[in-house]
């Protein structure tokens, strides 16, 4: 990894709650490492609505970014994959003729409808399969976490959006998953989320079903085995 990565963060609350983007900066920067974020979001966008709007196409197109973090409206893979993946793979084209690098951010189902992730993780892979693009599977991370836990909870009272330890679990996914290296032991203060949550979702982080995540996110390694 070079010394400082440009990201730039594209997507809705899911991504902006919380400021997923800041607490993915703090973890890396406590190991050294210097993350430049973006983030461009309006509340229950689309990709679509995002391409459609402007701002992000110029964003990229100017930035000089090293990856750029989709994050699509959540319900849309459940709803429509096929849409979804035509919305991926305009930004995918756009992203790679800037010489960035796509990542898709897997988010997670609904808490009164646990049974979609399965739908959900498909629809990312899939379009992450065919365009080669990184993989953060954050919501196959929660769903492991959840059935092995009580406590943090990790949706906020709506059963929709991150809870302060759902959005810092899905910090710690993407530092695994852009480093290859382990959160465990990073000391990173989170105001309002005590130490052992903050140790017990780094843990989490850092498997996925027995296997490392670290080696999950880009298709090209042959140990992501799915």
């Amino acid at each position: 990894m070079a010394a400082l990565l440009k990201i730039l963060f594209i997507g809705n609350s899911f991504t902006a709650r919380n400021n997923l983007p800041g607490l993915i900066a703090d973890l890396a920067a406590k190991r050294g490492k210097k993350i430049e974020q973006c983030l461009i979001s309006r509340g229950g966008a689309s990709l679509r609505a995002h391409w459609n709007a402007g701002e992000a196409i110029k964003a990229i197109k100017d930035g000089h970014f090293d990856y750029v973090v989709l994050q699509e409206q959540s319900t849309l893979p459940i709803k429509n994959a096929k849409r979804m993946h035509e919305n991926v793979r305009l930004f995918d084209e756009a992203i790679k003729a800037a010489g960035a690098k796509t990542i898709l951010y897997l988010t997670w189902a609904r808490k009164h409808a646990p049974q979609t992730q399965q739908t959900i993780t498909d629809a990312y892979l899939e379009i992450g399969r065919e365009l080669g693009a990184t993989i953060v599977p954050v919501g196959e991370v929660w769903q492991r976490f959840m059935r092995n836990h009580d406590l943090p909870v990790l949706h906020d009272r709506d059963g929709s959006h991150p809870s302060l330890a759902g959005s810092y679990l899905a910090a710690c996914v993407f530092y695994a998953v852009l480093f290859e290296k382990s959160p465990v032991g990073i000391v990173s203060e989170v105001a309002g989320l005590a130490q052992k949550d903050r140790l017990l979702l780094q843990k989490a982080a850092n498997t996925w079903d027995g296997q490392s995540v670290r080696s999950m996110g880009r298709f090209a390694k042959p140990s992501y085995g799915l």
